[in-house]
C-alpha cells in the first residue's frame, strides 16, 4: 500500500469501528461570539487514550499478519502515539515496546506504562530514537509502528475527517474550513484526504508551533522543508522538524495552507479550553483553537471545525496556563 485514496479511509473506519470513539462535534456560544464564526469542536481529547492517535495505531496493527503480530510492536513517541500503540497492542493481546524521550510529560509516560507497554527512555537531544527502535525490532522480531509516516496510520487518522463531515452534513452545515494541529502531518493529511472526496470546497488548514512549522514551509514551497527549530516548544507533540514523506504526498494539493502560532497563544488556548469548554487540552492539542482565538485564522462569518487532538499533559501545565491567562 503506497498511494492513498478515500477508500483507504473508509476501510480504516470499518476496521476501528466499535473500538475507537466516534467523538462528537461540540459548540460553545462564547467561542462563536469571540471569533465571529460558527465553530464546531472535534474533541479527540475524549478519544481512547486521550488523543486521536489510537485510531491510526489500531488500524495499523490490525493489518499486521497474525504470525508476525505475535512478536509484538515497537514505536517511538513523546507520548500520544505511545499510548495509542500501547492501547491498540493491548486490544490484540500483544507486547508493545515504546521508545520515549526521558523528558516527556509525566502524564504521558505514566499513561503508556499503565497500558502495559515497556518503556525504553532516550535523550531527545543526543540519541537517535529511530535507530533505537530499529535495533529493538531486529532483536525481538517486532513490527515498527511509525507515528505518522505510514499509509495505514494516515488512513486511520483520516477517520477524524470522515466523522467531522458526516456530523456536519447531518446538521445541514457546509464547512468553510477545518483546522488541525500538525506535527508529522499524519492527521491533517488524513483529514484532507477524506474531505477532498466528501467536501472539496472545504479548506483544510494545518497549525504548528512557531519554529516547528515544517508543514507550513513545505506547503509554501511545494517540497518537504525543515523547520527552523530551536528552543523546545510547550507543544511537545508537534515538534517534528518536517512532515513525513507519505503525509506530505497526501497533503500536497489537498491542505490549503499552514499557520504557525506562538507558545503564548497555545497556553492561552489551553486556559480557554479548561475554563470555558471544560476540557483538558494539552498545548499541542490546542493549536487549532489557538489559531482562531489569536486570529491567525479569521473565522468571522465562517463555519469552521477545529480538532482538539489530545489532552495528555501534566495538570500543572493546565494550572500554569490558567494562572497566566485570565482573560476570556
Amino acid at each position: 500500500m503506497t498511494a492513498l485514496s478515500f477508500a483507504d479511509v473508509e476501510a480504516a473506519a470499518r476496521r476501528i469501528a466499535g473500538e475507537a470513539v466516534a467523538t462528537p462535534l461540540l459548540e460553545s456560544a462564547l467561542l462563536n461570539a469571540r471569533t465571529g464564526g460558527r465553530i464546531l469542536i472535534k474533541p479527540e481529547v475524549l478519544q481512547r487514550t486521550g488523543s486521536f492517535k489510537f485510531r491510526g495505531a489500531l488500524n495499523r496493527i490490525s493489518v499486521i499478519p497474525e504470525a508476525e503480530r505475535r512478536n509484538g510492536v515497537v514505536a517511538f513517541s513523546s507520548g500520544n502515539h505511545a499510548q495509542g500503540v500501547a492501547a491498540a497492542a493491548a486490544h490484540f493481546g500483544i507486547p508493545a515496546v515504546i521508545v520515549m524521550p526521558a523528558d516527556a510529560p509525566r502524564a504521558k509516560i505514566e499513561g503508556t506504562r499503565a497500558l502495559g507497554a515497556e518503556i525504553v527512555p532516550y535523550d531527545r537531544v543526543k540519541d537517535d530514537r529511530e535507530a533505537i527502535a530499529a535495533r529493538l525490532c531486529r532483536e525481538r522480531g517486532a513490527t515498527l509502528v511509525k507515528p505518522f509516516d505510514d499509509p495505514f496510520i494516515v488512513a486511520g487518522q483520516g477517520t477524524v475527517g470522515l466523522e467531522i463531515f458526516r456530523e456536519a452534513d447531518r446538521r445541514g452545515l457546509a464547512l468553510d474550513a477545518v483546522l488541525s494541529p500538525a506535527g508529522g502531518a499524519g492527521l491533517v493529511s488524513g483529514i484532507a484526504l477524506a474531505l477532498s472526496e466528501l467536501s472539496p470546497a472545504t479548506k483544510v488548514v494545518s497549525v504548528e508551533p512557531e519554529n516547528y512549522d515544517g508543514l507550513r514551509r513545505s506547503l509554501a514551497t511545494g517540497a518537504r522543508s525543515r523547520a527552523e527549530g530551536g528552543a523546545i516548544s510547550v507543544a511537545d507533540s508537534l515538534m517534528a522538524p518536517m512532515p513525513g514523506e507519505i503525509p506530505f504526498a497526501v497533503a500536497h494539493g489537498r491542505v490549503s495552507h499552514g499557520l504557525a502560532v506562538p507558545d503564548s497563544d497555545l497556553l492561552r488556548a489551553v486556559a480557554f479550553a479548561a475554563r470555558h469548554l471544560k476540557l483538558i487540552v494539552e498545548p499541542g492539542g490546542a493549536a487549532a483553537l489557538a489559531a482562531i482565538l489569536g486570529r491567525a485564522f479569521d473565522a468571522r462569518g465562517k463555519i469552521v471545525a477545529i480538532v482538539l487532538t489530545g489532552g495528555n499533559c501534566d495538570i500543572e501545565t493546565v494550572a500554569k496556563a490558567c494562572s497566566e491567562y485570565h482573560e476570556l
